[in-house]
């Protein structure tokens, strides 16, 4: 039997230990409850301090400033618009759906225009940022930022995008720049630093050359915002560096004439300094507008242009290849001469035809020439004469002279990625490549410019150059240096390395390897020639064929010794003529279009006085003499009334 006082202590002690136990949980629940807010207070503050601030903080990253393209007057042909974006990452949208039925009724998007960013939000990770619009108006733009606070994601950007002012006159020169893709990223760690959505960075040309000069650094964008999103407060704003001005040796005003003058034809015209080697024009025709692919060039647009035959894609100026026909013919009499195989007296009678080992070769002029001397047959273009002077000169000898004045090799080197080499043919090209023996046949035709030869436009102007400067080594260039040499410190390197080459008594030897020869990294003017008299000849000649009776570009001629320019024409055939068609004496305008030959013609000028060489080349243009020579007339006209100009910006940028 339990007596009343047992059960009394055994109730007190129960409560007891249901106290203790209580008061043990209170203090255990209170210890950590103290010891976490220790943790969140004092050990996790920074991270919970900076969790709270991306809630109430937005951070942009500002796509980086781009450089400018600057002419060599100082006019801007490529430079910057402040353009309004809207991007959007999925990933931090709660209702995807909603927000693009909310943007589209806002920003009053078409079918066809909402399908596509559809499509390509489908196409990225949730996680990537989704352009939804590349240039808003200022309309869009404020009405975006006025619904904001029920746009949960969206995020309005102000941007840069390029603008080319001059549009289509600068397009080969300057390429264009699109949205940096994944293979931009992978290859440059300068772009992949810099990348934001919508990144535009060079594609091809000076664009994509220079890349890394004009990329510039990204900004940054801090704003408090409120609990919709909306901003409320910016907190910082720290600038990016902007990219580098780049300043080109290009005349806008003779690149604008020589797109005139190419309208409608395909082709290319390019003019340089003698001795600076400033390319001041450099125009591939057709061509087209770079800005139609700053926001996604349409399908249309794009249709257009790949699909017209005269190819605008193509720069022609450094990666189109010809035959440079008669325009090769100075050089052919310049080789021959320094090489002792013919002299100035030699004589050949031209009676329109040339046969050897059973094969006809023809010269231009079916009845023939008659009995031609050197400048004659430079004057009047006879192939006859220089069949005969190439067969004695043999294509060996041709090729290091070529090489040594420009040809087989690129101009700009690495500048251009598209820039084609050409060839200038030797008897161990063809064996090394084609894996045949050279034949006689093939050495008469290359001395007219035909056959295996090929050059670009910008290689027969860097010959022409380095004709005219007397016959020196130059170095050609589309970028203004702030430590380059003038044309008159050019012209003094150019006396003394001819003293030195008198004093060293030096002969020019058989060029083992020309190719090193022209790789050399030393800017050395150095001789071309073996006896500048030889050069000199050449050069009255082709004065001869511009401004005498007879000359193949007498018609085109300029009789104020200001303007007065001397040059060669060209005729390069496309397909080989048939004795039928030679009976038809058929005109170019009957041939059918890519059947007819391509014009050309190089020239440098004045002639008193050489400041300036140019080629051109139209593509089935007919004669050189009745298509190409006649824009070179207008060109030197407008080169040489802005030369003194150009000589008061040289001497106030460049010490003399």
């Amino acid at each position: 039997m339990i007596s009343g006082g047992d059960t009394s202590f055994r109730k007190l002690n129960t409560i007891n230990r249901r106290m203790f136990i209580i008061s043990a949980a209170k203090v255990v629940v209170f210890t950590g409850i103290v010891a976490r807010l220790f943790s969140l207070q004092i050990n996790e503050n920074k991270k919970y301090l900076t969790l709270s601030d991306k809630n109430r903080l937005r951070e942009w990253k500002l796509p980086p400033e781009r450089g400018e393209f600057l002419d060599f007057y100082g006019n801007t042909v490529a430079g910057n618009l402040k353009v309004y974006q809207l991007h959007v990452v999925p990933e931090q949208v709660e209702d995807f759906k909603y927000l693009m039925v909310r943007l589209k009724d806002i920003l009053q998007l078409d079918d066809k225009k909402f399908s596509k960013i559809i499509k390509k939000k489908n196409k990225q990770k949730p996680w990537e940022t989704l352009v939804i619009s590349e240039n808003l108006s200022w309309d869009q733009f404020s009405k975006v930022n006025f619904y904001l606070h029920e746009l949960g994601g969206a995020k309005p950007v102000l941007s840069v995008a390029r603008n080319y002012p001059y549009k289509e006159n600068f397009t080969h020169v300057l390429g264009y720049v699109a949205q940096a893709s994944e293979s931009d990223l992978i290859n440059s760690e300068i772009i992949k630093k810099n990348h934001v959505p919508g990144l535009r960075v060079g594609k091809i040309g000076l664009e994509k050359a220079y890349e890394n000069d004009l990329i510039g650094s990204n900004g940054i964008q801090r704003y408090e915002v409120n609990a919709y999103g909306k901003r409320i407060n910016q907190i910082d704003h720290l600038e990016g560096k902007k990219g580098k001005n780049l300043r080109l040796t290009i005349d806008t005003e003779v690149q604008k004439l020589a797109n005139e003058l190419l309208a409608d034809k395909s082709g290319s015209i390019s003019v340089m300094d003698i001795y600076t080697g400033d390319i001041i024009a450099m125009h591939s025709s057709p061509s087209f507008d770079p800005n139609l692919f700053l926001y996604g060039i349409s399908h249309k647009d794009w249709q257009d242009i790949r699909e017209n035959p005269l190819k605008p894609l193509i720069n022609k100026t450094v990666a189109g290849l010809y035959s440079p026909g008669s325009t090769i013919k100075p050089l052919v009499a310049l080789s021959a001469l320094e090489n002792d195989v013919i002299s100035p007296r030699f004589t050949v009678r031209c009676t329109g035809k040339m046969e050897m080992y059973g094969q006809t070769y023809h010269c231009w002029k079916k009845k023939g020439h008659g009995y031609m001397n050197l400048r004659n047959a430079i004057k009047q273009s006879c192939d006859t004469y220089f069949y005969e002077a190439a067969r004695k000169l043999g294509v060996d000898r041709l090729n290091k002279t070529g090489l040594k004045f420009g040809l087989g090799e690129k101009v700009l080197g690495k500048t251009f990625i598209d820039e084609k080499e050409g060839l200038v043919p030797s008897t161990q090209w063809k064996k090394d490549n084609l894996g045949l023996g050279w034949v006689l046949g093939e050495t008469l035709i290359t001395g007219i410019g035909q056959g295996y030869i090929q050059t670009t436009p910008l290689q027969l102007c860097l010959m022409t150059a380095q004709l005219a400067n007397g016959g020196y080594k130059i170095y050609p260039r589309i970028r203004v240096e702030k430590d380059q040499d003038t044309a008159e410190q050019i012209k003094n390197k150019m006396a003394q390395e001819a003293i030195k080459k008198e004093e060293e008594n030096l002969k020019i030897k058989p060029i083992i390897n020309a190719r090193n020869f022209l790789k050399t990294d030393q800017k050395e003017h150095t001789p071309l020639y073996r006896n500048p008299e030889n050069i000199k000849f050449v050069l009255e000649a082709m004065w001869g064929s511009t401004n005498e009776v007879m000359g193949t570009s007498f018609g085109s001629r300029i009789d104020d010794k200001k303007y007065q320019f001397a040059g060669k024409t060209g005729t390069a055939q496309v397909k080989r003529i048939t004795e039928k068609h030679r009976e038809l004496e058929l005109k170019a305008k009957d041939v059918p279009y890519e059947e007819r030959d391509h014009a050309l013609y190089v020239a440098f000028g004045p002639y008193k006085n050489p400041r300036y060489a140019l080629s051109i080349i139209v593509e089935h243009g007919g004669s050189g003499s009745t298509t190409a020579a006649p824009m070179a007339k207008k060109l030197f006209k407008l080169i040489i009334d802005r030369h003194e100009e150009r000589e008061k910006i040289i001497k106030q940028n460049f010490t003399i």
